[in-house]
């Protein structure tokens, strides 16, 4: 690829990825609200839902039985992650027509630099709309697109028109879109650092942008150079097709301190059964696994197991819990947050040798 290119970046984020399967398998629960997660009478949580049910503030992460009081009417579906894994596939399929250059997140969303693509269909934008026509044609689900320069603008694009979405930040725009931006909607600004922002008076991309550099890293740390960086649209990451991660995990903040065990250990299967999504979507292994625990009184803990044979799916994940459970306060202790860290990863044996792709240098030109 050329070094003059510009970069043309895709998000790809499917919408309500689960539920909007089981609502293409049965379509007798299209136009429902359906809750894909433990039963309504059990102590499971939600691990997905659809927009349906959104609307009654249903959210994943959240007690079933407490989404069932929102929600009278919910139809609650169990996982079948096996049908979702078949559903990314199909949709990764449509990714490699148009370009090589894919980093999937999750089996539901992935970076795409259609750079080259873009060159020759014309814009990027027609790229996504083509590869938003043809995941609803082949695999008979809705997509919304981000489209942009960079990765950073490209994943908060694809989020702003919801559902079946695409929203493009051209160049000339990103300036002024980043500065109205709520701090929220940064990525990689959760509830812990948005408090503390608007504790220093941040509450848009312009009050970030207001903050030198040497003040963010006084404040934030690493993250600062990062929060210096977004605030003024720059973002030079390029699309990894194999990115090397050191380490991938998911938790969970309950909205109340708990201490229900059953609770606890229907939280952790819902993250095994991410992870074990990540992992497929990667084509990773792990072979530490790391539990997280922060206590009422913010106190944290992590316990780790290492092993020589590979965890690669979420009973593996969850076989090694109860060890690490047992190392920790859990029942007795109320927790606020509790997580699972996967660290050792290495490529699957079924991953396919590849040739290394190179990637092109950011411009702030071109079609989009």
């Amino acid at each position: 690829m050329s070094d003059t290119l510009p970069r043309k970046i895709l998000h790809i984020d499917m919408d309500a990825f689960y539920a909007s399967v089981e609502q293409r398998d049965f379509p007798e629960l299209k136009g429902k609200p359906v809750i894909v997660g433990g039963r309504p009478e059990s102590r499971g949580v939600v691990a997905a839902c659809s927009y349906e049910a959104r609307r009654f503030g249903v959210h994943s992460a959240m007690p079933c039985s407490q989404a069932v009081k929102l929600c009278k009417n919910a139809v609650f579906q169990p996982p079948r992650f096996e049908a979702y894994r078949d559903a990314s596939q199909g949709i990764h399929q449509v990714f490699k027509r148009y370009t090589s250059m894919i980093e999937p997140l999750s089996l539901d969303e992935a970076y795409l630099d259609v750079s080259e693509a873009a060159e020759k269909i014309g814009s990027a934008t027609e790229v996504a709309q083509r590869i938003k026509r043809e995941i609803k044609e082949d695999v008979n689900l809705t997509a919304s697109a981000g489209v942009s320069f960079n990765k950073f603008l490209a994943k908060i694009a694809s989020d702003m028109d919801k559902p079946d979405g695409l929203y493009v930040i051209r160049p000339e725009e990103a300036e002024a879109f980043v500065e109205q931006l709520e701090i929220r909607k940064f990525f990689g600004v959760g509830k812990v650092t948005e408090k503390k922002m608007h504790g220093l008076g941040i509450y848009t991309g312009a009050d970030l942008k207001s903050l030198s550099e040497v003040q963010l890293q006084t404040e934030f740390g690493s993250s600062g150079s990062y929060y210096y960086r977004v605030a003024r649209g720059i973002d030079n990451r390029p699309v990894k097709a194999h990115r090397q991660r050191k380490s991938l995990g998911n938790e969970t903040t309950f909205e109340n301190n708990v201490v229900d065990k059953a609770l606890i250990w229907s939280t952790l299967k819902n993250i095994a059964e991410k992870l074990e999504g990540y992992l497929e979507g990667k084509s990773l292994v792990a072979r530490t696994i790391t539990l997280k625990l922060r206590y009422s009184d913010f106190t944290l803990i992590t316990r780790s197991h290492t092993r020589s044979r590979p965890y690669s799916t979420a009973t593996e994940i969850c076989d090694v819990l109860p060890e690490l459970l047992k190392k920790t306060e859990v029942g007795q202790r109320p927790i606020r947050l509790i997580g699972i860290t996967l660290a050792k990863l290495s490529a699957s044996e079924s991953e396919l040798d590849s040739p290394d792709i190179s990637t092109s240098k950011t411009a702030q030109l071109g079609l989009f």
